[in-house]
């Protein structure tokens, strides 16, 4: 039985469940609060992170190893072009996010906006969350700006640069950080990776915690979200 330990909203957990489940690999889901350092999960993984994926005998951590094990033992369908230079640019644009936009935008406005407030570990830091928004934009047109020119981020195909954007995209559109009317090439390309039966879980999911439990609206969730930036804003500078 394969398993894969995962948070609901890190974008590196999703990537890797978009992709198995474009690959129709059938997982065991295991929700990780990474945080509380669980001793039964650290011997798991020594680093105390997520994503970790379980195959038998086999254990894997960090979302790029995982996915190279995936994409070479799970060939169908591929998602990397077989052409050199596309692979090239695949892997560039997928460091792209996993990278730069993590640094410049999740951490910065997912993490001050949400994971504090689950971990506990103070209130949102307004200048950081502000930072985060404007560097979201130079994202977002870099991106409408490649997709002017392919059908796809990388190329013509679907890759898996475009589950890990969506990954990290779908994170931030879950507290509604995303004006998709800005950014029409972006809007288009999102409603068409939304589309796929891959990416249905990741839609519907609420966040397992006691804040929220499985009735309350997705759009309760992200006004809680909000308010509580709002609120510790507006505490601080008092």
């Amino acid at each position: 039985m394969k398993k894969l330990y995962h948070f609901s909203l890190s974008p590196f957990c999703r990537k890797i469940r978009l992709i198995l489940g474009e690959k129709k690999i059938d997982v065991e889901l295991i929700e990780e609060r990474f945080w509380e350092k669980r001793v039964q999960f650290l011997k798991i993984n020594h680093a105390g992170e997520v994503p970790v994926f379980i195959e038998n005998e086999i254990i894997l951590s960090d979302s790029n190893a995982i996915f190279e094990y995936l994409e070479q033992k799970y060939m169908d369908p591929p998602l990397l072009p077989n052409n050199l230079e596309l692979k090239a640019e695949c892997r560039r644009l997928s460091n792209w996010f996993d990278i730069k936009f993590h640094k410049e935008v999740t951490e910065k406005v997912l993490y001050e906006r949400v994971y504090k407030k689950i971990m506990k570990t103070g209130y949102p830091n307004s200048e950081k969350i502000k930072s985060g928004l404007k560097s979201l934009k130079f994202h977002l047109d870099y991106l409408n700006w490649l997709l002017e020119r392919r059908k796809w981020i990388a190329c013509v195909l679907l890759t898996v640069s475009d589950f890990t954007a969506a990954s990290h995209l779908s994170s931030l559109d879950y507290i509604n950080d995303v004006n998709w009317d800005d950014f029409p090439n972006v809007k288009d390309w999102y409603s068409k990776i939304k589309s796929r039966p891959a990416f249905r879980p990741i839609l519907t999911d609420l966040l397992a915690h006691p804040y929220f439990s499985a009735s309350t609206p997705k759009s309760l969730d992200r006004n809680f979200f909000k308010n509580l930036t709002e609120t510790a804003i507006a505490n601080l500078s008092v």
